[in-house]
């Protein structure tokens, strides 16, 4: 790890047991915490694709000694669902789901995987607990937050019980700016047989703040875990949507959009771990790069031994608005299993001079040309958003950027 990247010489234990006991949280949560920041040491960044002399994305230049400000996290934060499943602020999930908490926190996203998972583990100070009961069906979760401070770490846990399924829709917003800021944000999903999470979120932070984010849920027999991610905010996002389909039957799907402009980074990962019979998976993702902007997009289907008659696609496009802008795709297709049915795309290219010369030939302005086929790119991906008030937001905030563009 380089040196610019050393923020546990400014953390310390006293101020991750004063966060746990303004939580009242129980002794092995606090131990949890104790270790992950003890691991801090000796873990390393978060991968990222790597070639012959250059890194993809360069987490290393991140200055944690000015971001990170454990004591001082502030936020407006909104979490609203209906009366029969459980939405509960941490520390009232903490109170009232112990065991729960227990048998979860920390189940799918290994508290000390990478650096900046730890450091997550060891300061989060709020968060949402989502607990749908058997049979429940529950709709319009929506949880809401908006970052008044330097940094922030949040925690989200999803838990549905047999049959059951909820729809949820997240929001990351910037209140009170700061000249920089951090947003962390770790979700882990637990959806239990024959239930159903639909998990939309959307992120739209300061131009200024960084942003690092994992998403990951695990799929029972029968299940079904979609997730939806808008990515329009921040100068570096580092973020990570994956499922593991570990029961038989159960399905996924990953559906991304980005608009990147002026010099913003987006490093995005979609996974799907196939490990068991009759499972299927797909990953659409789509995104723009405009000015200096640049992407990074890793997608990788992971068919293992067990998983009989997998049917697994992935397909991700991106569309370069100016010369300068950068879009590179990894995706892989990974097979231990011969009886698998998969595919995967990448495309990276600019407007079709041919559309918009046509458009502008039949008196539609140039400008007004360029946006209505920006536009008509993001509709595939937008017929796939089933939660409408996502689906309208994303369009609105594209938009408005392309209005915006000179």
């Amino acid at each position: 790890m380089s040196a610019g990247t050393q923020v546990h010489a400014n953390l310390t234990e006293a101020q991750v047991r004063e966060i746990s006991e303004g939580l009242d949280e129980p002794d092995w949560l606090l131990e949890t915490r104790l270790e992950a920041l003890e691991a801090l040491e000796t873990l390393d960044m978060p991968d990222v694709i790597r070639t012959p002399g250059r890194d993809w994305t360069n987490l290393h230049e991140l200055d944690f000694e000015s971001l990170v400000d454990p004591l001082n996290a502030a936020e407006d934060k909104d979490q609203v669902g209906p009366e029969d499943a459980e939405v509960l602020p941490w520390a009232e999930a903490v109170r009232e789901h112990e065991e729960l908490l227990k048998e979860h926190f920390g189940s799918i996203v290994d508290p000390q995987e990478n650096y900046l998972t730890a450091l997550s583990t060891a300061l989060f100070s709020t968060g949402t607990v989502i607990y749908v009961p058997e049979g429940v069906d529950a709709e319009d979760v929506t949880v809401r937050t908006e970052q008044n401070s330097r940094s922030l770490f949040n925690y989200t846990l999803v838990v549905t019980e047999e049959s059951s399924s909820v729809t949820i829709l997240e929001r990351q917003s910037t209140g009170a700016e700061q000249d920089e800021q951090y947003y962390s944000g770790i979700v882990e999903v637990a959806a239990g047989e024959n239930s159903y999470v639909q998990y939309g979120s959307l992120q739209n932070l300061s131009e200024d703040a960084y942003n690092f984010t994992v998403k990951r849920g695990v799929a029972d027999t029968y299940a079904t875990i979609d997730w939806i991610e808008g990515n329009l905010g921040t100068q570096l996002t580092k973020t990570e949507v994956s499922t593991t389909l570990d029961g038989d039957s159960s399905e996924t799907q990953i559906v991304g959009a980005f608009y990147g402009h002026n010099d913003q980074h987006f490093d995005l990962d979609a996974k799907v771990w196939h490990r068991a019979e009759h499972t299927t998976a797909d990953l659409v993702t789509r995104g723009v790069t405009d000015d200096v902007a640049r992407s990074v997009y890793e997608g990788v289907q992971d068919v293992g031994a067990d998983a009989w008659d997998t049917s697994s696609y992935q397909r991700e496009n991106t569309l370069m608005l100016s010369d300068e802008s950068e879009a590179d795709a990894s995706p892989k297709l990974i097979i231990n299993n011969h009886d698998t049915e998969a595919s995967h795309s990448a495309t990276v290219g600019q407007i079709d001079q041919e559309d918009l010369l046509y458009m502008t030939s039949r008196g539609v302005n140039p400008r007004a040309a360029r946006n209505m086929l920006v536009e008509g790119f993001f509709v595939p991906v937008l017929e796939e958003v089933d939660v409408d008030e996502l689906r309208d937001d994303l369009q609105e905030l594209i938009g408005a950027r392309l209005r915006r563009r000179d």
